[in-house]
């Protein structure tokens, strides 16, 4: 992630710079000297010019043949957000929304050239759909004991809030003070007995004391994502199916003989060496 996090910072300068090498135009001015757009052109291509240039050519050459909609941008933002957490966040801060989207698109767009020739069967497409678990909102009371945990478990049994138990029982620092609110998840984002327990739940309804290494969680459901059809989900499951059986060699391998079918012609002799050019 910190590969093309870096790129990223740079794509739009790079390709504004590029347009305007050999220009003696300042972009700085100061008392000791100016900066040209020349000199910023060329230090910029220094230090970061062959990859940002790469992502370039791939963005302009995969483009024309491959189409990346929002919602799969949105839908694979959400991955990215579940496995990366805080550091996507700081991602964003640092390069701002629009430079992280266009980064997820180009991965998007070499992945669907990539998986094109991988075939995938309709049980493998049938498997992957009855393994999918939608999302879920679940809230708990983690304490350290089973004793309390049926004390708990008592209390709510009588009707008292669970939000309001959490605040006063809840060994948990990250949720007891949102009334145990642990926001939506999916499978394998918590320890398996949580998430066996949570996810046979319906909404509303609240469990018996469920122990893991954490201590005794009381879990209680929210909300639910209702899941969809086979047919609304083909065209997702096909490919996350296909991602799944894809290699960064057999990736690159597609995408370079795309690049090379489309007759790159770097003009800029110190780049060049960018698709192996002489």
């Amino acid at each position: 992630m910190k590969k093309w996090m870096a790129a990223a910072v740079v794509v739009s300068l790079m390709a504004l710079s590029a347009c305007n090498n050999g220009d003696s135009e300042a972009v700085v001015e100061t008392k000791n000297g100016d900066i040209t757009k020349d000199e910023f052109y060329n230090e910029m291509k220094e230090r970061v010019g062959k990859t940002v240039l790469r992502d370039l050519i791939d963005e302009k050459v995969l483009s024309k043949k491959y189409k990346v909609t929002d919602e799969e941008i949105d839908r694979e933002i959400e991955r990215i957000k579940e496995a990366y957490g805080t550091q996507y966040d700081l991602a964003v801060q640092q390069n701002g929304e629009k430079v992280i989207r266009d980064m997820v698109k180009l991965d998007l767009l070499r992945t669907k050239a990539a998986i094109e020739d991988i075939k995938v069967t309709d049980k493998e497409l049938k498997e992957y759909y009855d393994n999918y678990k939608p999302k879920i909102r679940a809230s708990h009371i983690l304490v350290k004991d089973e004793k309390t945990a049926k004390e708990v478990k008592a209390k709510l049994e009588k009707g008292e809030d669970f939000a309001k138990l959490a605040k006063e029982y809840s060994q948990d620092p990250g949720s007891a003070s949102n009334g145990g609110d642990l926001g939506w998840f999916g499978p394998g984002k918590m320890v398996k007995e949580f998430e066996d327990a949570a996810y046979k739940l319906k909404v509303g309804e609240v469990s018996d004391p469920v122990k893991t290494d954490y201590g005794y969680h009381i879990i209680k459901v929210t909300d639910k994502e209702k899941k969809k059809s086979f047919d609304e989900m083909k065209d997702e499951i096909v490919f996350e199916v296909k991602r799944s059986k894809l290699d960064p060699t057999t990736m690159q391998s597609k995408v370079d003989k795309l690049v090379k079918d489309a007759d790159v012609e770097i003009k800029d002799k110190d780049l060049q060496d960018v698709l192996g050019q002489q």
